[in-house]
């Protein structure tokens, strides 16, 4: 589980992409580069890194479900993902 303090961290980037997106987008519109290299650098898309929703663990991140594959196989062997169970043969 990743710490509390990097979760925090994310969740802050996320707010600051939605909050200056249009204003960014404006900007790169109008050719202002100036004006986006004074935005905070943490408002910018590319920053942000796919974490789980569950643990916050950054690698093995399953986009379709927006969990890591640990959580992923977990949920699924308890049968909380409907349709989805282990392989077996």
């Amino acid at each position: 589980m990743a710490k509390t303090s990097i979760k925090a961290r994310q969740a802050k980037r996320e707010r600051l992409v939605e909050l200056h997106a249009a204003k960014r987008e404006a900007l790169k519109q109008a050719g202002d580069w100036k004006a986006l290299d004074e935005m905070p650098r943490n408002s910018s898309k590319v920053r942000l890194k796919n974490r789980c929703q569950l643990t916050g663990r950054p690698k093995g991140y399953v986009r379709y479900f927006g969990i890591s594959r640990i959580a992923l196989r977990d949920m699924a062997l308890n049968g909380k993902i409907p349709g989805l169970k282990k392989a077996s043969w």
